[in-house]
């Protein structure tokens, strides 16, 4: 299909994630859960800025660590109610995001050759979603 069959911009959108035993793993969600709890240090900041209640968030959390059967966050001693990534939090999330930036820069290219070029990804069209946070160590 050409540019001029389809005419408008097409925005691209995809969904991963990986299951154990018919229940999530680790998706796009709670991997931007555990990067926004590392930007901020707070999981209550972190849900506001997801849109999401506290309680919900924290069930996700739980969820995803009963899942990984490990700790993806702990509290920062003397710090009152702040929170940090794990080793294996960090770990998870960062890699979970390069496979969604992999997938998605292949999915782009794969799409555009089929629809043309006016195919962007959903990240080219809502810029201020950006989705990730966690520098490489």
């Amino acid at each position: 299909m050409t540019d001029s069959a389809v005419g408008e911009t097409l925005t691209m959108r995809l969904h991963l994630w990986f299951e154990r035993d018919e229940k999530i793993f680790l998706g796009i969600g709670r991997a931007l859960l555990l990067e926004k709890i590392e930007e901020y240090g707070s999981l209550r900041q972190a849900a506001t800025e997801m849109k999401m209640s506290y309680r919900a968030a924290w069930g996700k959390l739980k969820a995803a660590e009963e899942s990984i059967g490990k700790p993806l966050v702990q509290k920062v001693k003397g710090k009152g109610q702040r929170y940090e990534l794990t080793p294996v939090g960090r770990q998870l999330a960062r890699q979970f995001m390069q496979l969604q930036q992999d997938v998605e820069a292949f999915a782009k290219t794969k799409a555009q050759e089929l629809f043309g070029d006016n195919v962007q990804y959903y990240a080219d069209a809502y810029p201020e979603h950006k989705l990730s946070s966690l520098k490489p160590e």
